[in-house]
C-alpha cells in the first residue's frame, strides 16, 4: 500500500492575526501538512529561490496561499513572477483575500491563479472556507 505524504504548502500572509486563524482553522479541519509561513511576496520569493535566511533550502510547495493586498510585493505581482517562472509554474495557487472586486478576481485569474476565496472575518467562516478548500484542494486534487 503506497503511503501517503503530507503536501507542502505556502501561505504568503503578512497579517500576523489571518495567519493564526488560518493555522488554526487547518489544524481543526485536520490537514496534515507541511505549512510553512511568509510574510510579504519577496520573503515568499526568497523562500522559493531558496535566498537569505532560505538559503539551506526549502521544500517546493505542493500548493501556495497567496493574499492580494501586501506592502512592498503585491500578491498579484509575486503571481506574476510565480507563473513566469518553468520550475515554480505548475504549483497551483490560491488567492486567499479580503478583496471582492471585480477587478481582483479577474487579474487574479488572468494570472492563472488556479482558485480565488473571500477571506473570512469571523473565526466560524475561517472554519468554513478551510473546511471548503480541504474538500476541494485535498480530496479531489
Amino acid at each position: 500500500m503506497e503511503e501517503l505524504t503530507p503536501l507542502v504548502i505556502l501561505l504568503v500572509e503578512d497579517d500576523l492575526g489571518d495567519q493564526k486563524l488560518i493555522k488554526l482553522s487547518l489544524r481543526n479541519e485536520k490537514i496534515a501538512n507541511d505549512l510553512y509561513t511568509v510574510q510579504s511576496g519577496e520573503e515568499g520569493m526568497d523562500f522559493l529561490h531558496h535566498r537569505g535566511k532560505y538559503n539551506d533550502g526549502t521544500p517546493q510547495p505542493d500548493l501556495i496561499l497567496l493574499d492580494l493586498n501586501m506592502p512592498g510585493m503585491g500578491g498579484k505581482e509575486f503571481l506574476r513572477l510565480i507563473k513566469k517562472d518553468d520550475r515554480l509554474k505548475q504549483i497551483p495557487v490560491v488567492i486567499l483575500t479580503t478583496s471582492e472586486a471585480e477587478k481582483d478576481i479577474i487579474d487574479s485569474y488572468k494570472l492563472q491563479a488556479s482558485g480565488y476565496v473571500h477571506k473570512p472575518v469571523t473565526l466560524e467562516e475561517f472554519k468554513e472556507a478551510m473546511k471548503k478548500l480541504k474538500e476541494y484542494w485535498f480530496l479531489l486534487c
